[in-house]
């Protein structure tokens, strides 16, 4: 009875099974007599919803099936409205497979493209391509259905589906012009047959000649190409061109080695390598950066709300690994963070490492012991001010055992400096005992030392070179300003900045000031005595003005021993902004009153630190005489262009004791009668009453300029306590 049963069972399965194939049949047979119809139907909605969603015109010659799943386009062209033509190709074939098909999903399995052109234009900003960046009406929609992980793992999928297995492309030209620029592309072929991928790209008319290579599995997600060229390096001069960016290669590779999709993250596990790697920007560095080997295993993770570098990626540079973590949250405010770190390496491996070009005066030293690198960065943009910032170099039995191209210790020794103005050497000078203008550290006055670290570095004296809180407060008014604005740079970091390094202002610059700080403090090349006697004979305290020596005797006709608390605290004023510091004075050599808050702020400050005594009069303000022969012959009647001089370090050629723009001239016109004074008799006036009126008026000019001052002193005081505190100095 079981056996029976079971006979029936089959039985039934089978006629289903035949009727199921039967309709199959019927509905395939169906459905390929009506194919070319649905393909033109197709044809037509893609055509216009191109019109209707981009404007554009796109024309096909003709289309047919050419096989089960295979398409064969002639003659089709894609023009935008009222733009130059932007993409034609003669004959293209495109076979799908039939299993995604079935499921809803078109993948191409072979595609043959013959004689093509893509032409960019932006010719007088008039784009070909800009109907690119038009953004649909319904985007806002969609964006808040959907978080980034789901859109990652779409734009990837849809990027790998439009790749085929097999391609066969010949003669197809990419060009991109611009008003000044033009570049072209001509692949003469690509081919991709059972996972090899091999191409010749002519660039410019055969000035180089590209290859892409190597290995495309795209139903697997899996790459692996590289980009070389024949005989030369990769060179892309439209980039260098328009941004000043030189950048070239010998071989690019770039490996997807996985996508793993989940619910709440999209993860793409990448790998991606260089050799010979040139880099140079005016804001980089003055110098070409290179790259002789250097590689990083890049894991991208890409969840609702954020898109990161995990913490497992690793950048590899020679001998040396760091770790970098970098995310980047959108909502619901934007937020930063930085990690990176490398494990305890060899010093030398560590110095040997870094790219050629990048700290030239420390090229070929010779380190010994052990190094490790931390730094962290946090930042909230709904709140900058709070950012966090730490970074620091550890280290282990580290000390020098040879110097590189420049010789660090030279310092502790007499030697030749030559300043440098708008990039040309000024005359040089010997900074030691041969230069009579050269002052010891025992004979500059206590005062102009301690009013010199109040403004410029307070902990000078038991800081390392560097202030955490005054590099992390900089980053945040630098974000807030989206300018480097503040640098956040120590006594230290001035000292090397004049004494190792060129004055062009680059990023790579900053980074090796910051290193060779690190090296003169840890190890040990110099005192902190030694590194303050020469940076008050090094710094310009004036226009050709070079040393504390010169500057005492150019201002005050005295020694460095001898000057007052007063007259140090001037000088202090002047190191941010040395040129302008003669329009600080009035014409009887007292200093201009908007200096007084900036007196008692950093008199106070002294005093705080036990560096000097309390002083309810402004810390020797009134006492200050600049010296007789640099004085202004004429008073100054444009005070608000003075303040702004003294605000500001502009390249001018107007100081030293010259007269400004107006001093001689103090006629103005509103002091001519005009004609209808002259006409009514009040153009004329006895001596008599035209001193009184000049008495009056002078009367209410005095009282008017001095409510302008007390206005003006409680905005400066506002201003300075502003600047300090953003440096860490309050």
């Amino acid at each position: 009875m079981h056996r029976l049963t079971s006979k029936k069972y089959l039985r039934i399965a089978g006629i289903v099974l035949g009727v199921l194939v039967l309709i199959g049949v019927i509905a395939g047979y169906v459905a390929y007599t009506k194919r070319s119809a649905l393909l033109q139907k197709a044809i037509y909605k893609a055509t216009a919803k191109a019109k209707r969603d981009h404007n554009l015109d796109v024309k096909i010659g003709s289309a047919q099936f050419t096989g089960l799943s295979t398409v064969a386009f002639h003659d089709i062209t894609v023009v935008p409205f009222q733009r130059d033509t932007l993409f034609h190709i003669n004959d293209l074939s495109v076979s799908v497979k039939l299993m995604p098909l079935v499921l809803g999903e078109v993948k191409l399995s072979d595609v043959i493209l013959k004689d093509g052109f893509l032409s960019l234009i932006s010719k007088n900003g008039v784009r070909n391509f800009d109907f690119l960046f038009r953004k649909k009406k319904d985007s806002t929609s969609t964006k808040s259905t959907s978080g980034l992980n789901e859109f990652a793992d779409n734009l990837i999928n849809e990027v790998l589906y439009k790749i085929p297995d097999n391609l066969d492309l010949r003669n197809f030209r990419i060009t991109f012009a611009d008003d000044s620029n033009q570049v072209k592309l001509m692949a003469r072929k690509a081919r991709i047959y059972d996972g090899d991928l091999t191409s010749t790209i002519e660039v410019n008319d055969r000035e180089s000649v590209w290859h892409f290579a190597g290995k495309m599995h795209p139903s697997d997600k899996e790459i692996d190409v590289k980009l070389y060229a024949d005989g030369k390096k990769v060179e892309l001069p439209l980039i260098e061109k328009k941004f000043k960016l030189k950048f070239n290669f010998d071989t690019l590779t770039t490996r997807l080695n996985k996508v793993e999709h989940g619910s709440n993250e999209t993860q793409v596990y990448t790998y991606c390598s260089v050799k010979n790697l040139l880099v140079n920007h005016p804001a980089l560095s003055a110098r070409d950066v290179v790259v002789p080997d250097g590689s990083i295993d890049a894991n991208v993770f890409v969840g609702d709300k954020y898109v990161a570098l995990d913490s497992s990626s690793v950048i590899h540079l020679k001998k040396l690994n760091i770790h970098p973590y970098l995310k980047y949250k959108i909502r619901p405010v934007k937020m930063y963070t930085l990690k990176v770190h490398t494990d305890w390496q060899d010093a030398q491996d560590f110095f040997d490492s870094f790219p050629q070009g990048l700290f030239e005066s420390l090229e070929g030293i010779q380190v010994a012991g052990k190094l490790r690198y931390n730094a962290h960065l946090f930042l909230d943009t709904s709140n900058p001010d709070d950012v966090q910032f730490e970074s620091g170099l550890a280290k282990q039995d580290f000390r020098i055992l040879k110097f590189g191209k420049v010789d660090l210790g030279r310092l502790n020794r007499e030697f030749v400096y030559t300043p440098y103005e708008k990039g040309k050497p000024m005359p040089p000078r010997t900074i030691g005992p041969s230069n009579p203008n050269y002052t010891p550290i025992t004979e500059i006055s206590p005062n102009l030392r301690y009013a010199v670290m109040t403004a410029e570095d307070p902990s000078f004296l038991t800081n390392n070179g560097f202030v955490q809180e005054s590099l992390r407060k900089s980053i945040a008014e630098d974000f807030k300003e989206k300018r480097f604005k503040r640098g956040g740079s120590t006594i230290s970091m001035q000292l090397v900045k004049n004494a190792f390094l060129v004055r062009q202002k680059t990023l790579t610059r900053k980074f090796e000031e910051i290193l060779i700080v690190w090296l003169i403090q840890n190890g040990r090349i110099m005192t902190k005595d030694r590194m303050l006697e020469v940076y008050f004979n090094i710094i310009e305290w004036g226009r050709n003005i070079y040393g504390i020596g010169e500057a005492s005797r150019y201002y005050f006709a005295k020694s460095p021993a001898e000057l007052t608390l007063g007259e140090s605290i001037y000088l202090a004023s002047i190191v941010p902004n040395p040129k302008n510091g003669l329009y600080a004075f009035e014409p009887d050599g007292s200093l201009r009153y908007r200096l007084h808050g900036y007196f008692r702020l950093i008199g106070n400050l002294m005093a705080k630190r036990g560096w000097t005594q309390p002083d309810s009069s402004a810390y020797g303000f009134y006492s200050v005489r600049l010296k007789e022969s640099l004085r202004p012959k004429m008073p100054i009647t444009d005070t608000a262009a003075v303040d702004s001089l003294l605000q500001n370090n502009p390249d001018d050629e107007g100081a030293g004791g010259m007269m400004l723009p107006g001093e001689a001239q103090q006629t103005k016109e509103e002091d001519r009668p005009g004609f209808f004074k002259r006409l009514f008799g009040g153009g004329k006036k006895d001596s008599t009453d035209r001193k009184k009126e000049a008495l009056a008026d002078s009367a209410d000019a005095a009282k008017k300029r001095e409510r302008d001052a007390k206005r003006e002193q409680k905005r400066l005081d506002k201003e300075r306590r502003k600047e300090l505190r953003e440096r860490g100095l309050l």
